[in-house]
């Protein structure tokens, strides 16, 4: 049982992670480079960011903190698992930066309302989970909202539903490896760090990099910052994980993209028409559904444990 000083903690963390993601636009936005090259530095140096953070770690728990690693090598499974996850959110990272770039903030948003609803989707196809009713009404109200924006603007919101395919899809495969959140990670980029630096050299020869530009110190800084932004809400959401109810932390985490939502129809005026509000409507609805479903299930089995 976690004190309410412990939990109030958790909800600390867990708050500034899911604003640290929300507000991640403003970031994107202040960026010159394309899209691509941006990708690469968030790889290169989240990589070296987690190297750095393991590397402290390792002094304070000894040869111990490194043994997931030595494990990791020797299992080619896990190696194959973690370079399969690790292309998967690469690609939700490169439609995000991509989305960001082209004026598609509201679009991208959309992806994060509809992937927990895509993780239970995936959960029920890939891992046998079953689903209950009010799940299933959630999901079905998910569905009518998306066919709604399809047949409204004649196309498929692939944004949205790149970025919550792409997601769900790493959360599924992650869900069946064996390492947390943080080592997951360092695997991930470690693994991708040839690749991305390897692309990075050459868009230098090619003299297209915005990295290696000498009146650019001002985008090479914030280039630069790109691994501690990465890694560092990653590290609170594990703290707060750890130390607040699952079914809180599933409600907490639409503060991403609502505050994504706002900033793209507020500061940067993208179109969001009554049209359009009506899917949302559908989608959000199939949230609160969920959302519901979950507090109460949580709430009924805390009831049951106390008496």
């Amino acid at each position: 049982m976690l004190h309410s000083e412990d939990r109030r903690r958790g909800v600390f963390a867990a708050l500034a992670a899911y604003s640290a993601w929300g507000l991640f636009p403003l970031y994107f936005k202040a960026l010159r480079a394309q899209p691509l090259e941006v990708l690469v530095h968030r790889i290169v140096w989240s990589a070296a960011f987690l190297l750095v953070i393991h590397a402290v770690a390792r002094v304070r728990a000894g040869e111990r903190r490194w043994q997931w690693l030595g494990e990791a090598a020797r299992s080619p499974r896990l190696l194959l698992g973690s370079l399969l996850s690790a292309g998967l959110l690469s690609v939700n990272w490169f439609i995000y930066i991509w989305a960001v770039a082209h004026d598609r903030v509201v679009d991208g948003s959309l992806g994060y309302f509809i992937t927990p609803l895509v993780q239970v989707l995936f959960g029920v196809a890939l891992l046998r989970e079953s689903l209950r009713r009010a799940q299933r009404l959630a999901l079905g109200c998910a569905a009518l909202g998306v066919l709604w924006l399809t047949v409204e603007f004649g196309q498929l919101p692939w944004v949205g539903l790149g970025l919550a395919a792409s997601f769900g899809s790493y959360a599924v495969l992650r869900k069946t490896q064996k390492l947390g959140s943080l080592a997951g990670l360092a695997l991930e980029t470690w693994l991708l760090f040839p690749f991305a630096l390897g692309y990075l050299l050459w868009l230098r020869q090619q003299g297209q990099s915005i990295f290696f530009q000498e009146d650019q110190l001002a985008q090479r800084l914030a280039l630069l910052s790109a691994g501690p932004l990465t890694s560092i809400p990653l590290v609170l959401f594990a703290a707060g994980a750890r130390r607040i109810p699952l079914s809180l932390a599933g409600v907490l985490q639409y503060i991403s993209p609502t505050l994504q939502l706002l900033l793209g129809v507020v500061l940067w005026h993208e179109p969001f028409q009554a049209s359009k509000a009506l899917g949302y409507a559908l989608i959000w609805l199939g949230l609160v559904l969920y959302s519901g479903e979950t507090l109460w299930l949580w709430r009924r089995t805390a009831s049951t444990r106390a008496v």
